[in-house]
């Protein structure tokens, strides 16, 4: 890989990973608008620790009250709102790790295409438009039930579709049961620990089982481009939304998806 594409790649991943603008959908594409070869798993592994890192150090507090609070509950010292919270988080990435687990090879040989991905980006975009319009919810992350981490659990496996967008399906869910826009985003971000997790994990058991020449220098450089670019991205999106909602991304998805169906199949 040459340096450009160590950037673009990392730049990408890094911002994609938490907008409601599905990160599968910009790097299935990168590829295929440029001449670059594939950038093998190692580096999809070190972009996946990258966006890892970013989300584990910003939500730092909260994830260290929720093990605190999660180990005091197993040793039957009561739940509080960081234990459960701690819990609705295992529990809603189970739909999405089991049913990947049942269609993995679907996805990967059937479902990567640009109709795909357009249609998914401008129809699961005009649905959380819909749901930030008649946004009526206060609720904040640790005022979810078991009915609605449910719904957003399932709604997280729709996920698996190229061009969905993991983050914005969760928070399509989450503003349609009734939470506040910052809330979902929180919820959001932090369901997408064990998915990263999950997801990197596999990549490296994959990367075990093939061996590949390891380019480190441009390992590290993307972890921390990505890490870099992710922390960011969390920061001030987190800021939009308070004063602008999801409406800007419901706009960009519409014509990022329109733009790939014309170029495409017209």
């Amino acid at each position: 890989m040459d340096w450009l594409q160590v950037v673009v790649l990392a730049v990408v991943q890094g911002l994609t990973e938490f907008l409601p603008i599905s990160s599968s959908a910009h790097l299935i594409l990168v590829p295929v608008l440029t001449a670059w070869e594939d950038q093998g798993l190692a580096f999809d592994v070190a972009l996946h620790l990258g966006s890892l890192s970013a989300v584990v150090i910003y939500f730092r507090q909260e994830i260290w009250q929720m093990m605190t609070s999660s180990l005091a509950a197993i040793r039957g010292k009561g739940v509080d709102k960081d234990a459960r919270l701690g819990f609705w988080v295992v529990l809603a990435t189970i739909p999405v790790c089991l049913i990947g687990f049942l269609i993995q090879n679907i996805i990967a040989d059937q479902m990567r295409s640009t109709l795909i991905i357009g249609i998914s980006l401008i129809g699961f975009g005009l649905l959380l438009g819909y749901a930030d319009w008649r946004m009526r919810g206060t609720r904040s992350e640790y005022q979810l039930r078991l009915k609605d981490v449910l719904i957003i659990g399932g709604a997280q496996a729709l996920a698996l579709i190229p061009g969905t967008s993991r983050s914005g399906i969760t928070m399509t869910a989450a503003l349609l049961i009734g939470m506040s826009r910052e809330g979902a985003a929180r919820f959001s971000f932090l369901l997408s620990i064990p998915v990263i997790v999950l997801a990197g994990g596999l990549e490296a058991v994959k990367l075990l089982q093939v061996p590949q020449s390891i380019d480190w220098l441009a390992m590290l450089a993307g972890t921390l481009l990505s890490g870099f670019s992710a922390y960011v991205c969390i920061h001030y999106f987190l800021v939009v939304i308070k004063k602008l909602g999801m409406q800007p991304f419901v706009i960009y998805r519409v014509l990022f998806g329109a733009w790939l169906l014309w170029f495409f199949h017209f």
